[in-house]
Parts: structure tokens; sequence; C-alpha cells
């Protein structure tokens, strides 16, 4: 459930929770809200279900218990709302409330190149391979060309559809459905991302910020054995902290390398999360910072202060330079640096032409 319930919340813009007046806050809600809260999600309304079978007393501890639960998180002060479905109470409200959070509500639509995370791939009759999933970044358009990453099959999408429906162009955060000429059913499957054939990069080892939830129970080992979700990938891989510390607590973040079995697409600024080797629960997540790090010698001082600079930088020029700073090469390709800053080559093209210390 909580697999399925990954493979596409990333495209949320607002979060209805739901919490049943008689049971109140149960394990599966901390961790659907663990999750929203690794993800990013900001925008949340609470609707307090079966309100007609307790008492004014029980209400309030629910909602108390609610607002406990959503503090310190990305939802914190999300209003709650008790409601009915028996008797209707509280439903105009909680629909009130929603229109209220959507009314002049903009959505930031991510920069860069469009990308796909497959969550199901078949065959229909008479039309071939057909895939579908929540659109993370860009445009996608009928006759476009793509890629399929990991692999590097490269397909031209026959038809795009949003909930049953041809459209000219479907964009991110949308539910989309992409007719595909070109390629085999076979070399699609879950966990794979169709993206612009421009993107062309898949990583096995990415240096990322990381959050240990309370959730987690335990202290969280340096080279502990963790499963990573990201898009709809699922992958076993090791969590070595960078900052030489052996553990991180609950509650605790930091800098850390993720060394993945199998490689899998990630572009800086990807929220990913983190179960036990077990998947039993989830232990954190964070943010994918640098996506094609590489192995640090025992003996290197941690360049935290890069990776540092790199996660909060805002403009191009600033995360071309922290890209740079970060490898050892005397040159790299400015392809690179686009797939690194997850920016659009011809910005890192510009970048390098403006900026009198970098050479293109």
């Amino acid at each position: 459930f909580i697999r399925n319930m990954l493979a596409g919340a990333h495209g949320i813009d607002l979060v209805l929770l739901v919490v049943a007046a008689d049971d109140g806050v149960m394990p599966q809600t901390e961790e659907h809200l663990d999750i929203l809260h690794l993800l990013g999600a900001t925008h949340g309304v609470v609707a307090i279900t079966k309100a007609d079978l307790v008492d004014t007393a029980r209400l309030s501890a629910v909602e108390e218990e609610v607002a406990i639960l959503l503090a310190g998180t990305t939802l914190e002060g999300s209003l709650s709302v008790p409601v009915s479905s028996t008797t209707g109470t509280g439903l105009e409200a909680l629909r009130q409330v929603i229109e209220a959070k959507l009314a002049g509500y903009q959505r930031v639509a991510p920069g860069g190149y469009f990308r796909l995370p497959v969550d199901r791939a078949f065959i229909m009759h008479g039309h071939g391979t057909v895939v579908t999933g929540t659109a993370i970044a860009g445009l996608v358009h009928p006759g476009d060309a793509v890629r399929v990453l990991p692999g590097g099959k490269e397909a031209r999408v026959r038809t795009v559809q949003v909930h049953g429906h041809e459209v000219a162009e479907a964009t991110s955060g949308q539910r989309v459905a992409l007719n595909l000429a070109g390629v085999e059913r076979a070399a699609v499957q879950r966990g794979h991302v169709i993206c612009d054939p421009r993107l062309d990069r898949v990583t096995d080892r990415f240096d990322a910020w990381v959050e240990v939830r309370p959730a987690a129970a335990r202290p969280v080992e340096s080279h502990e054995v963790v499963r990573l979700y990201i898009g709809t990938a699922e992958v076993i891989g090791k969590l070595v902290l960078l900052d030489g510390r052996a553990q991180l607590a609950p509650r605790e973040s930091a800098y850390a390398q993720l060394v993945l079995r199998e490689p899998v697409h990630a572009l800086r600024g990807d929220h990913f999360i983190l179960r036990n080797q077990s998947a039993q629960r989830t232990i954190g997540g964070g943010v994918v910072v640098h996506p094609f790090a590489r192995r640090y010698r025992r003996a290197e001082v941690p360049r935290t202060v890069n990776l540092d600079a790199l996660r909060q930088a805002s403009s191009p020029v600033d995360v071309v330079n922290a890209v740079l700073r970060l490898e050892p090469d005397f040159a790299v390709v400015p392809e690179f640096l686009a797939q690194a800053g997850a920016l659009p080559l011809d910005v890192v093209q510009g970048v390098l032409r403006g900026e009198p210390t970098l050479r293109a």
C-alpha cells in the first residue's frame, strides 16, 4: 500500500488527510504524513470523519491529537474539519475550505526537461506500448522523441492522454498516459522514467540531504542498508554519512551518500523516501543534491560545504559554480553540468559564455 502511495504522491499540490474520530491517529496515518512531509507537500486540509459517532470531548481530543501530529512537519497548521458522511454534517464546510485553499493557487511548474516516472506499462491491442505515471517536469506532445531510463532506449510519442482524454500537451503534476512507438513493452517497466532525449544519465551513487523521522525509532547507522524509493523506482542501497559521524538519530539531518545496487534516474532537487531493508517502516528521506557523486576516500575531508552551496543555490550561475567545485576533473562537458544541476543545456551554455572565470 505504501509502495503504491509513493508512486503517485510526488504530484500532489493539496493533501486531504483523513482521520476517523472514533479511531484517532493510526500508525499508517503517521507514516503517510512522514512521506508527505519528506516529499515536500505544503498545502493540506484534515478531514475528521465519523464525527457523528463521538461526543464533543472526543472530537476535541482528536483535533488536538492531529495538531500535535502535524507539528514540525510541512503541513503544520492545516485546518481540521469534522465531517460525517452519514448525516452530512461538515461536508459543505469541508468543500469551502478546499475551495479556499485552491482559490488563486498557482502551481510552480518545475523547470527542466520532460520526465515521467512509470508506474504502469502495458500493451494495448492495436496501439502497442502504453505507459502511465505522474509527470514531474517539463512538457510532452504527440510526435515528441523520448528516452527510457535506465536502458537508454529511444521512442516516439504517438498520442498523449490525461485522464482518458487525448490532449495536445501534458505537463508536470498531471496524470499522463503515453502511447509509445519504437520501444517494446519488455524494455519499459515500473521504476523507469520516460524523459526528454537530452537526458541520458543514470546513477548508482548520489549525495543527498537526509532527514531521519521520529518513526525510525532508533538511529540510522552510517553504512546501513536501506530501501530507497525515488520516482516509482524501488532499490536497495547503503547510506553513508559524509560528516564523519557514526549514526544519525531521529529528528536529525545530515549530508549522506546513497550507494545503490541498481542504477536509477535522479536529478538535483528530486525527493526520495527511505524505508528499512525489510520495508516494514519509513525511517526518513531527503533531497538529491549531487546526482552523479563519486566515491570519497576515507582520509578525504568531506566536502559538505560545497554540497551545502549546491543545495542552497538559487540561480543557474550559482548552480554551475557549485557543481564545478564538486568535480575533481580539470574540465567537464556542458551536458554533464546541465544534468548534474537539473538545468536546460542552453541555460548552462549561457552561464558559461557569460562567466569570465569559466570557459565553454
